[in-house]
């Protein structure tokens, strides 16, 4: 049987009538005036409990148990090897709600303790999204802009080539943001969260990660249902990741058949704390010092709100899976030499980080500015408040890509005479002379297998560009036009 209320720490279904009733009761002159007289006592002998919502909904019950309507105890059968359960019912199919509290969990002995880990386990590797469809048809308020997305889908012409695409970006995903236990970072003024996101089958990254970065991270993770308890026992099992209070992770769940990376970008951009962000991606291992190196680089050039930067992380590949990683530049340098390490996609994509310059880097003792360049996507540094990444771009390309061309777009908009707005500053282009980051080998991805065996993907990735330049002309005018022959390039398949 369930505990008196007074008793229990769980408030059980008991308060359903409670919840609907207190709006007819002054609750907060009740709340206040019950919980200061009653002496942090919830009933007669029974000291203070400790969970404070638990004692002032009991403080207020035993003030007021007119409140309460008691339900029959199929309601709330509690699963533990201490309770009474077995003398509230005889059948499984007589219970209504199983309150399965203990920290026992499935090891709980019980005569229908099968039945009930079952059933757990059942839910557990549920799809959560057929809890959105119509199953069951319930009386409900849709969300704001349901109907619009709704016409927007009906829109959509399945015989178009690019139906995934466009029916990608319409997708609506649940979100669980902090996902597990979360401390945030305290303020510090050049403080820096590192930005990731990744699936399942980049996990193996965290721990590393972890171990070269040892400040505030905000990672999206794009998982399913079952997934997402994998990833829990994941992270309980690892002392390295369960010892990180600071690692805000937040689950995106699976839907839709492209991979939405720009999405899971914006939410874990969306929870980061600090003033800054290093927009990284899970598969890249950054310096040991960097993040040390990265908040004394942002106070030494003095960034704030009158001068605006993006700086520019260097990145660098290795073809081994193991290798003995640099813990300096002069370490990283004789790497390079020795043919360990690359500049970053040098033999597939030169086009994407070549403007950083690297010949430059190696001798360079001072921060240097470089400008933007066709396909240029660097990991950069920049404040939070930067602009959010596009999230038309899914599944594989360009999607770094129009982020960098949007906060130089900003950048041409901020040098404009006529807007006449001494406070706007540019995006600088800032290359870090101590700093750099690694990308370790991997299976490529599903995505960039299509992307490279596909005509059709790569169209449908251009027919985004045009858009993509389209939205741009409309909302920077004229400088808009510098991009043009970059978005007009057509795609190398071997690009990975």
């Amino acid at each position: 049987m369930s505990p008196s209320p007074l008793t229990s720490r769980s408030s059980g279904p008991s308060l359903l009538t409670f919840l609907t009733r207190r709006r007819s009761v002054l609750w907060r002159t009740r709340v206040t005036g019950t919980w200061a007289t009653s002496g942090r006592t919830t009933g007669p002998g029974l000291p203070w409990a400790g969970d404070l919502t638990q004692d002032i909904f009991n403080a207020v019950i035993k003030e007021h148990p007119g409140l309460v309507q008691r339900l029959p105890c199929v309601w709330n059968v509690q699963l533990s090897d201490h309770t009474l359960a077995e003398r509230c019912y005889s059948e499984a199919s007589d219970l209504k709600v199983i309150h399965w509290n203990s920290p026992k969990k499935l090891r709980v002995k019980n005569k229908h303790v099968e039945f009930f880990r079952n059933f757990y386990l059942t839910f557990l590797e549920y799809d959560g999204n057929l809890l959105r469809r119509e199953l069951f048809v319930c009386p409900s308020q849709p969300p704001p802009g349901a109907e619009q997305l709704q016409q927007a889908l009906a829109q959509l012409d399945e015989e178009d080539p690019c139906f995934e695409f466009r029916q990608q970006q319409l997708t609506v995903h649940r979100v669980h943001v902090t996902f597990l236990p979360h401390e945030p970072p305290p303020p510090r003024p050049h403080d820096v969260t590192l930005v990731a996101q990744l699936s399942m089958d980049r996990l193996q990254m965290l721990e590393a990660l972890c171990r070269h970065w040892p400040g505030p991270m905000s990672l999206a993770l794009y998982l399913t249902d079952a997934e997402a308890q994998q990833f829990l026992h994941f992270v309980e099992a690892s002392p390295v990741l369960a010892a990180r209070q600071d690692v805000a992770y937040h689950v995106v769940y699976r839907e839709g058949p492209l991979y939405p990376v720009n999405q899971l970008r914006n939410v874990a951009l969306a929870q980061a704390l600090t003033p800054y962000v290093f927009l990284s991606d899970i598969d890249f291992l950054p310096a040991y010092s960097l993040y040390d190196y990265l908040r004394a680089s942002i106070e030494q050039l003095g960034l704030g709100s009158r001068r605006k930067a993006a700086l520019v992380v260097p990145a660098f590949e290795t073809l081994r899976y193991r290798f003995s990683f640099p813990h300096s530049k002069v370490e990283l340098l004789a790497l390079l030499d020795a043919g360990t390490l690359y500049t970053f996609r040098y033999h597939e994509w030169p086009r994407g980080h070549a403007p950083t310059d690297y010949a430059r880097w190696r001798e360079a003792q001072a921060p240097y500015r470089v400008q933007w360049a066709a396909n240029y996507e660097p990991y950069v540094v920049v404040p939070r408040d930067c602009p959010r990444y596009d999230p038309r771009f899914v599944g594989f390309g360009w999607n770094k890509v129009a982020h960098i061309v949007e906060l130089d777009a900003q950048a041409r908009q901020a040098r404009q005479p006529l807007l006449l707005c001494p406070t706007l500053q540019e995006y600088e282009l800032l290359v870090l002379p101590e700093a750099f980051t690694i990308h370790l080998p991997h299976a490529p991805s599903l995505d960039i297998s299509r992307f490279r065996s596909s005509p059709t993907y790569r169209d449908c990735l251009q027919a985004l560009k045009d858009e993509f330049h389209q939205d741009l002309s409309r909302h920077h005018g004229a400088a808009a036009l510098k991009y043009l022959p970059a978005l007009q390039q057509p795609q190398s398949p071997a690009r990975g």
